[in-house]
């Protein structure tokens, strides 16, 4: 129920921050695609980032900038060049990209290509970590003797 809770918040927060950034840049917002709850490490899971690309890919997108919160919202792949793959195709159709959230101007400098590769590999690594922690925790319980598992597991155990 919390993570829930935190989910919803996060994303009313990115919201919020690209609703002030287009605000501030004169822009307005005509679509938003939300994955809501669903991990940024594998892309066929999240269906409104592939009408995002399909929309950009087929020429049918109603907008003419995207408006992203950070460089780690594209996804935090194991393989950073898949979320600079997709920003590329957004290039490639013309449609140019905004990070509301971040302190660099992503305008094809040579420092903002440097930072967003940073900004991946970091993204990347921080999903990493936290797979490892999450596992870790899951073996040191289940060696305690707990069950783990969510409510479908208690579920059958008819508690």
């Amino acid at each position: 129920m919390c993570e829930r809770v935190e989910i919803k918040f996060s994303t009313d927060n990115q919201k919020e921050a690209i609703q002030e950034y287009a605000d501030a840049h004169g822009f307005v917002i005509v679509k938003t695609y939300c994955d809501f709850g669903k991990s940024g490490v594998v892309a066929k899971h999240r269906a409104a980032l592939r009408e995002l690309l399909n929309d950009v890919a087929s020429g049918t997108a109603e907008f003419k900038a995207v408006l992203v919160y950070d460089v780690s919202r594209w996804g935090r792949y194991p393989n950073n060049d898949e979320a600079a793959y997709y920003e590329f195709l957004c290039h490639r159709a013309g449609i140019p990209l905004h990070y509301c959230a971040e302190q660099f101007c992503n305008d094809g400098s040579a420092i903002s290509f440097i930072l967003k590769a940073l900004k991946r590999s970091m993204a990347a690594e921080f999903s990493r970590e936290l797979g490892e922690k999450v596992f870790r925790g899951k073996s040191r319980l289940a060696q305690m003797g707990f069950w783990v598992g969510g409510l479908q597991a208690m579920a059958s155990e008819g508690l």
